[in-house]
Order: C-alpha cells, then sequence, then structure tokens
C-alpha cells in the first residue's frame, strides 16, 4: 500500500518529457496528479516528465501507466512535459537512470488513479471495494456489470485520496509490462512523421550559422564581413555567454545562412595552434603513477571520442522582453531551463523550454553552448532563430570523451589466476567538474567485480579542450583495461575466458549472468571466445563474443539483468547500441587533433561502424528480481573489451589500446 504523502515524495523524483501544454481543466475532466489526465469522453493523457533521446522511456511510461491503469498502451494519449523541475521533478536524462527513477512515479501516479474510480465504481453500486476491479478502460462486478472510467470521472474527483489504499498491480498479474510490444514511436520514426529539433518551424523563425574557431582556445581577433550578402544580421558570439566563440550569420534560411559564413574572412588569436593529441597521450602516459611490483603488467592508451549522434547540435530559441521560450533536444529541460533565465536576468516562470524528440545524445545535449547560442542570436535580432550544426560542425567542435592512460599489473597464482591487482591511471577531468577530485572519477570509473584485491591511484591533469559525458563516462575506459587485462591473463594462462572470470566472481550477481551468456555461446573449433562482464547502474551484464581467425566478431550474446524486464525489446535495442558502438571504437573510431585542430570531419572519416561489420547479436533477459536497474550504458564497456580481447585472442597480438587496429591518437 503507499499513501498519499508517498506517492507525491516518489513523484519529485522524477518521471518523463513535454510539448503541448495541457489547458486548464474543463468540465468532465479530471486531473488525479500532475502526470494523469482523464476526461468523460474517454480520453486518457499521460503526461512525460522527461525528454526522448533514443532511449525508449516514454515506451516505458507508456508501458508503465497503461499497466496500472489496466489499459492497452494504445488507449493513451501523450503529451511531453515542458522544463520545470518545481512541477515535474529531476528532468535530466542520464547516468542510466531514467527507467529506475520513473518506475515507481508513474505505477503509482496511474494506480492512484484507478484505484480512485474502483473505489467510485464500489460507492455508486453501493458495494465493498474489494469486490470490484479494473480491466480494459472500466470497472467490473460480478452482479452490476461494468462501468467505463468515462462515466466515473466526476465521482472520482470528488474522493479524497487520502481516503483510500493504492495498491501496485503484482507481477504475476502484468498484462503489459514485460511484454514484447515494440516503441509507440516506431512507425513515426521510420515514416518520417516523427518531429526533432531540427525539424522545428516557428513563425518568423530565421537560421544562424555560427563560424568556429579554427583551432582549440583560439579566440576572434577581427571580422570582415563586408562579402556577406542575403543576411539579416552578422552576431560576434563572447565565450563569456557560454558558448565556444566565433561569429553567427543570421539568415531567413539555412542555405542564407551556410553561403555567408563562408563569405566571412575573421582572424584569430591565442589557443594552442600547434596542440597535438599523441603528444596529450605521451603527456599522460609520462603522469601515471609508478605500477606496483607485479610481475604481469600491460599499459592502455584510449583516445578522444566524439558523441556523432544522428542528429547534429541545434536548438531554437525565441528571447523576447518579458521571458524566453525555446525549442531543442535536450538531456536536462529544467536545467536548461534555469541557466537561460539567470542568463537573461529574468524569473524561471517566464522561460519555457519545450523538448523535442533527439536524435541520439549519449552525454553531448546536457552541455549548454549550442542552446546559448540559439538565445544570443535571438536577443540579437528580436526574432525565433535555430541555430543549426553541419555534421563537421558537430565532430570537430564537441565535448569529447577524455584520453586516458591506464597501466595494469598484477600477482597471480600457480594457476594463472590474479590473487592482487593494480591499476594507475591518468586522465582529464570533464570540463563541467574542472576541479574535480581523482576519488569521483574512480566512483565513476572503477566498477571491479571480481574477488582480487588492489588498488586503484589516478593522476587528474588539466584538460587541453572541452571534455564531457560519453556513454559510459570513465566506466568505458576503466572497465575497458581491466576486462582487456584479464583477458591477456586468461590468455597467458591458457584458460577458457569464460571459465576464468567464473573462477573469479565468487557468489557475485554476475555469476548467473555471465554462465547463462557462456553457456548459449559454446566454443567452436575455428573460432575463438572473449568474454568480459560489468556490474554497474544497479545491474549486471555480461558479453561472450565468438570471432573468426582474422578476429573479426562474427557472434556476440548479452545476458543481462535489470532486476526485472519491463520492455524486452527496448532491453534489446539499448544493449545492440551498445555492440554497435564497441564495434565502432574498438575497430576504428577515434578523434584526432594535429595543429591545434580536429582531424576527423563526419562519419567519412571518423570510423563508425557500417552494416556490414555488425556481427550477429543475442540478448538474454536474465531477471534477478533485484531492484530495478540502469542498462542505457552498462553493456558498452565489457562489449568493447570482449571485443579487443577476441581479436588479440585470434591474431595473437596483446591490446594496447583502442582502437586495436590502428595506432591511437
Amino acid at each position: 500500500m503507499i499513501g498519499r504523502r508517498g506517492f507525491l515524495v516518489g513523484a519529485g523524483v522524477g518521471v518523463l518529457a513535454v510539448s503541448v501544454p495541457l489547458p486548464a481543466l474543463a468540465a468532465g475532466e479530471w486531473e488525479p496528479n500532475v502526470l494523469l489526465r482523464l476526461d468523460s469522453a474517454g480520453g486518457i493523457t499521460l503526461t512525460l516528465p522527461r525528454p526522448e533521446t533514443g532511449q525508449g522511456v516514454r515506451t516505458v511510461a507508456a508501458m508503465l501507466a497503461a499497466e496500472e491503469l489496466a489499459v492497452d498502451v494504445a488507449d493513451l494519449r501523450f503529451v511531453q512535459a515542458p522544463g520545470d523541475t518545481q512541477r515535474y521533478g529531476p528532468q535530466s536524462i542520464g547516468g542510466s537512470r531514467s527507467v529506475q527513477q520513473m518506475t515507481v512515479p508513474v505505477r503509482t501516479a496511474a494506480a492512484t488513479a484507478r484505484c480512485l474510480l474502483v473505489a467510485a465504481a464500489a460507492r455508486r453500486w453501493g458495494v465493498p471495494v474489494e469486490t470490484c476491479h479494473a480491466r480494459d478502460g472500466a470497472v467490473h462486478h460480478r452482479r452490476h456489470g461494468r462501468l467505463r472510467y468515462a462515466d466515473l470521472v466526476d465521482d472520482a474527483a470528488a474522493i479524497d485520496p487520502a481516503t483510500i489504499e493504492v495498491t501496485l498491480t503484482p507481477r504475476p498479474r502484468w498484462r503489459v509490462l514485460g511484454g514484447r510490444g515494440g516503441r509507440i514511436d516506431a512507425r513515426d520514426i521510420v515514416t518520417g512523421r516523427a518531429r526533432y529539433g531540427i525539424d522545428v518551424r516557428v513563425p518568423d523563425r530565421r537560421v544562424a550559422a555560427v563560424l568556429r574557431p579554427p583551432w582549440i582556445g583560439a579566440r576572434l581577433d577581427t571580422v570582415d564581413d563586408s562579402a556577406v550578402t542575403g543576411v539579416e544580421a552578422v552576431v560576434r558570439l563572447d565565450p563569456a555567454t557560454g558558448v565556444q566563440g566565433g561569429v553567427a550569420v543570421i539568415a531567413t534560411s539555412t542555405a542564407a545562412a551556410l553561403r555567408g559564413r563562408a563569405a566571412l574572412r575573421a582572424t584569430w588569436t591565442g589557443g594552442t595552434p600547434n596542440a597535438d593529441s599523441r603528444a596529450w597521450l605521451d603527456q599522460l602516459a609520462a603522469a601515471v603513477p609508478a605500477p606496483e611490483p607485479f610481475a604481469h603488467t600491460a599499459t592502455y592508451r584510449l583516445p578522444l571520442l566524439a558523441h556523432a549522434p544522428m542528429e547534429p547540435m541545434n536548438a531554437t530559441a525565441h528571447v523576447r522582453p518579458d521571458g524566453a521560450t525555446l525549442w531543442m533536444p535536450t538531456q536536462d529541460p529544467g536545467g536548461h531551463r534555469d541557466r537561460v533565465a539567470a542568463f537573461l536576468g529574468v524569473d524561471r516562470a517566464a522561460v519555457r523550454v519545450e523538448p523535442t524528440l533527439s536524435g541520439g545524445a549519449f552525454g553531448r545535449r546536457f552541455e549548454t553552448d549550442f542552446v546559448m547560442e540559439a538565445v544570443v542570436c535571438s536577443r540579437a535580432v528580436g526574432k525565433p532563430v535555430q541555430v543549426v550544426w553541419t555534421r563537421d560542425d558537430d565532430t570537430r567542435h564537441d565535448s569529447y570523451r577524455p584520453m586516458s592512460v591506464h597501466r595494469l599489473s598484477a600477482e597471480v597464482d600457480g594457476s594463472g589466476l590474479p590473487v592482487r591487482r593494480a591499476h594507475d591511471v591518468a586522465t582529464w577531468p570533464l570540463s563541467i567538474f574542472p576541479a574535480m577530485p581523482p576519488d569521483l572519477v574512480r566512483l565513476i570509473g572503477d566498477q571491479f567485480p571480481y574477488t582480487v584485491p588492489g588498488d586503484v591511484r589516478i593522476a587528474l591533469l588539466p584538460a587541453p579542450l572541452r571534455t564531457g559525458f560519453w556513454r559510459a563516462v570513465y566506466a568505458g575506459q576503466f572497465v575497458y583495461a581491466e576486462e582487456c587485462f584479464l583477458g591477456e591473463l586468461a590468455r597467458r594462462a591458457r584458460a577458457d575466458q569464460v571459465d576464468f572470470r567464473l573462477r573469479l566472481l565468487g557468489e557475485s550477481r554476475l555469476r548467473p549472468v555471465l554462465a547463462a551468456a557462456g553457456e548459449r555461446l559454446r566454443p567452436r573449433r575455428g573460432r575463438v571466445r572473449a568474454a568480459a562482464c560489468a556490474l554497474d547502474y544497479g545491474s549486471a551484464c555480461a558479453i561472450v563474443v565468438e570471432a573468426d581467425r582474422t578476429g573479426t566478431p562474427t557472434r556476440v550474446v548479452a545476458a543481462v539483468d535489470v532486476g526485472t524486464t519491463l520492455h524486452p525489446s527496448g532491453l534489446r535495442a539499448q544493449v545492440e547500441g551498445c555492440v554497435l558502438d564497441a564495434v565502432s571504437t574498438v575497430f576504428g573510431a577515434q578523434v584526432t587533433v594535429r595543429d591545434g585542430a580536429v582531424v576527423e570531419s563526419s562519419f567519412r572519416d571518423y570510423a563508425w561502424a557500417r552494416i556490414d561489420q555488425a556481427p550477429d547479436i543475442e540478448v538474454l533477459a536474465v531477471d534477478s528480481g533485484a531492484p530495478i536497474g540502469g542498462l542505457g550504458e552498462l553493456a558498452y564497456p565489457p562489449a568493447a573489451a570482449a571485443l579487443a580481447t577476441a581479436w588479440s585472442m585470434a591474431r595473437g597480438e596483446p591490446v594496447t589500446g583502442m582502437p586495436v587496429n590502428r595506432p591511437v591518437g
């Protein structure tokens, strides 16, 4: 039973996302809480308090609500909530927390409405509540028949929620959760009806293209716009306003803005025009703490990585004297609202942020630079302005995953199993936390799940360019190095990679997960088999990879325990995405800097995996009944390590970094 106060507190923890504001309540409408509205015409509207960035959170929210309301997902209407943390609680999407944080609030919101409707029907019939039950959008009684929710709206609205007991639907009675339905927006996405930030069109809209610094840290010196024609304004962008700097050209169309940008003549000063990412790696390598005197050692160099979402950065802003409205793909609508309000010097109630669909995020859309560009440009011309980044802009002016160098060492017993370990790291902090302590990096990154004692020591050097959250953050580097090193120890011991890890797991939650993956993908003649594990975000994941004699992965089995699988096809999609990101970064993708500038410009040279590089991927759900865990980033680190280890085993070459098939940096 969930009390009224318990629900109100839970709802504040966070739920989903918004774009079409609901009007004030009319006659025959009932809003039992901030997430739901029902009406006497039979409509049920679910407000999604968190944004959708491709991970499928609104599908899960719809399933949660439908389950507790005893209706089908198709019976629900959805609206995306605007940025408003006071009304909807935390709205950020990151850290694989979305489903964890919204499960109880959404279920409780819907269960509260259902219990009130059942109570209303029981009172009308004059029967005990326990003799009534909800099913298919109606309340049923053995003798009295059924009453539709639409017929009970006014009666339910008159009941004080504090007078009823709210019960969640027990798992054995689930009809929607755990089912194999697809995403609620899949048809709109594949047919082009879905609207992303880049599709925003508002009346009197203008478009801005930005000439950005040609090398890292460069500041604008002079600008000559005498050759620029067909545009409305040329605006200098001051880094002090939260942007990266440069010059914005504002026109009535994207093409005109890009032509105007190409016609600008600018000079630049400062920065690091001679910066080189190879030198940065050497500096990190020199800063790695001295290793423990163990017999077995290995060093791994990991590169810069760009986010490369399919939809480049963009935002639309309309700044007015009394406030502003913004439309954008974002991972933090409430946070962006607060930052824009502070910048404009207005109350946050005067700023409205409308989250749109996002064509990928992976941590990049927490940043404010692209948002502030739109705000500054709109304020300059007094009209709505949409800032659109090109693919080259997006690749060369990202907030990159930090470089790192990892030196691992171990003492092993007579069978080759490690009995003591050391992991020494040099890396950079994230730009939004320039003073982050090494202990925080370790907390985020080091998730070593095996029964091997040891020490982790971290040296943090100042980041020479913008860094930011990237899928799995530091765990994507720590787990990769740790699991590759375990893979190398198993190879030296001539041990099976799965069995080697099982002997080190003790009673870990990972044991049945790894066993399931290993059983599903057994060793075969002419193939190598590698494995890696992750225990993070309140979930467990094991990846087993099969590769041919060239090290090319042919099959991947991922076993995942998120406690209880709410949306099996969504779980599969997230894991498949992690595996393909791992294929991309292990076999080619990296960002390099030469002569102060990022070399890579787009997918033509930022070597993301093509369809012919995708192995066969199978995903197994291994439910443990533990509390709901996170998923979005979970499988990337072990998938990368297992792929690299399989490559190493097939070729007889040790892994020395990422990517494995070309020089790093």
